[in-house]
């Protein structure tokens, strides 16, 4: 049995909390309702957020976290736990909950809260296709880690700090871009997350007007031959932008397509209209896109029902199992077109 709160906690005054998060991207965006409602409650408290140091860009310009902690494995755990005692940590909030965050809890020896994170449900739901997962997004279950601490979710939605000089100039983009466009996430770690290249064609073949390619520079090639194949109305940023920046372009975009991956949470923190398509994993894992209560925002879910081999997985493999890839070969082109051409005709967003 999983626990959900850790041990208990003392009327001592809290001067000191550390979030554990380590990896990746959309997780560490996806803790960020926690680390606003802790700062808001805890206004003289600081909150550390310890996690890799790939993603000090998600959070460093996070004005509800006083000091970030870096684990690097060329230093290794030890000399981190080391630095970590110095802190005197009143309170540990673990939202990795796996065995390096386990290590630090033991470590530290302080009060800590944790969550569920429902890995036997998952693994029942891929072996069986039976759904026995609850119906609670990971956000509202991060809230558990922090029960003790009498903190709640002020349903505010995720959070994504951009500053001025993150935003780029409109003559970066070809100059009918101005008019709006539609972004295109085009990869995710996980090929069997990823939109397939020839989808995301017939997608932009049928929608009426600019399309912003994002990703890094592992998508480059895929966003090559989109782009070339679809013509000058597809413009390639992958690889060209930070994280800041891309969310930046996000940020000025009609919305974005995109996969289960770290750019869809963005989206979801700026805001966004969104269309999230699904593959091998599904929105009842509870990773779907979080947006604010009563949020004016879009939010459609686009996945192909009744196939019996998904979920195949909690998180993805290099290539469909069964080869077929079905989950995402026969999404529907048209209607997600259709959804981003509304979009682009609005005088919104």
């Amino acid at each position: 049995m999983e626990d959900s709160n850790g041990q208990t906690e003392d009327d001592t005054p809290l001067k000191k909390i550390l979030i554990i998060r380590f990896s990746s991207i959309g997780d560490i965006v996806l803790t960020t309702p926690v680390v606003r409602c802790l700062k808001n409650k805890y206004k003289d408290c600081e909150i550390h957020f310890l996690t890799k140091q790939q993603n000090i860009s998600v959070l460093e310009n996070n004005p509800y976290i006083d000091k970030i902690h870096i684990y690097n494995k060329g230093i290794g755990l030890h000399a981190l736990i080391k630095d970590l005692k110095k802190e005197n940590f009143d309170f540990v909030v673990d939202l990795h909950k796996n065995l390096r965050s386990k290590r630090v809890l033991l470590a530290l020896r302080k009060p800590y809260g944790t969550f569920n994170k429902l890995n036997f449900k998952k693994w029942y739901y891929v072996r069986t296709k039976h759904n026995v997962m609850p119906d609670v997004h990971i956000v509202d279950r991060y809230f558990a880690a922090v029960k003790k601490l009498d903190v709640h979710n002020d349903g505010a939605g995720l959070d994504f700090f951009l500053q001025d000089e993150d935003y780029i100039s409109p003559d970066a983009l070809p100059l009918s871009f101005q008019d709006g466009y539609i972004a295109v996430a085009v990869g995710a770690k996980h090929i069997t997350k990823q939109i397939p290249t020839d989808i995301i064609i017939a997608v932009c073949e049928k929608t009426e007007g600019n399309i912003l390619l994002l990703g890094d520079v592992n998508d480059k090639v895929k966003a090559n031959k989109i782009e070339n194949a679809v013509g000058s109305r597809v413009f390639n940023g992958c690889g060209a932008y930070s994280l800041t920046q891309t969310a930046a372009l996000i940020d000025t975009s009609k919305g974005i397509i995109t996969s289960d991956t770290g750019l869809m949470h963005i989206a979801a923190a700026r805001k966004k209209n969104i269309v999230s398509v699904w593959g091998n994993t599904v929105p009842q894992f509870g990773m779907y896109p979080y947006l604010p209560q009563n949020s004016t925002s879009e939010n459609h879910i686009f996945e192909v029902k009744d196939l019996k081999c998904r979920p195949c997985s909690k998180l993805g493999y290099k290539k469909c199992p069964h080869t077929h890839f079905k989950c995402m070969k026969q999404q529907d082109t048209f209607a997600i077109a259709e959804i981003a051409n509304r979009w682009l005709h609005s005088t919104e967003g």
